[in-house]
């Protein structure tokens, strides 16, 4: 169980600090203990509720600092995902890959969209509007949790990544 004060990652809506945790009655049913979710970077919802007791949704406590320099550590050798030529079945396969939460899975989808977007630079082509999308995803979400986890801004990670994997 968390405890208030914890960073957490919530589904896709990001980093999440527990603001508080209680109990309440809002079916008329059994009382439920809910977490009170605060987004961190999202400021344009102010509170999520979450029930405690709910294994369907994905929540899970941010990574370390050491996981976080492990990852980036092992980002070198982390494989890209096989490209899927069919449109939907790639972003059904990315988004799927992006709700697991796994930070690993996140940097799979990025370097696998970064080779692609380099590709078809180089042959003067974009990504589609969707891989854009799924690429900004993965980068929003790996940054804020690397960002909290090392103590920076978000907007510092890409520059630290690139520095320590150099």
């Amino acid at each position: 169980m968390f405890k208030v004060k914890d960073y957490v990652v919530y589904g896709l809506n990001g980093v999440c600090q527990i603001a508080d945790i209680r109990k309440d009655n809002y079916d008329n049913s059994n009382e439920t203990e809910y977490y009170i979710l605060k987004p961190v970077y999202n400021t344009s919802i102010t509170s999520i509720m979450v029930p405690v007791n709910n294994s369907n949704i994905m929540m899970r406590a941010i990574s370390t600092k050491n996981d976080v320099l492990s990852l980036i550590a092992k980002m070198p050798d982390i494989e890209t995902t096989s490209w899927i030529d069919n449109d939907t079945q790639r972003t059904n396969q990315y988004k799927a890959a992006l709700r697991t939460g796994k930070t690993e899975e996140w940097v799979k989808i990025i370097k696998t969209l970064y080779q692609e977007k380099k590709a078809r630079s180089a042959v003067g082509r974009k990504l589609t509007t969707t891989d854009e999308g799924l690429l900004n995803t993965a980068e929003k979400h790996l940054n804020e949790e690397f960002a909290i986890a090392l103590d920076i801004s978000p907007d510092e990670v890409v520059s630290y990544i690139r520095k320590h994997i150099s």
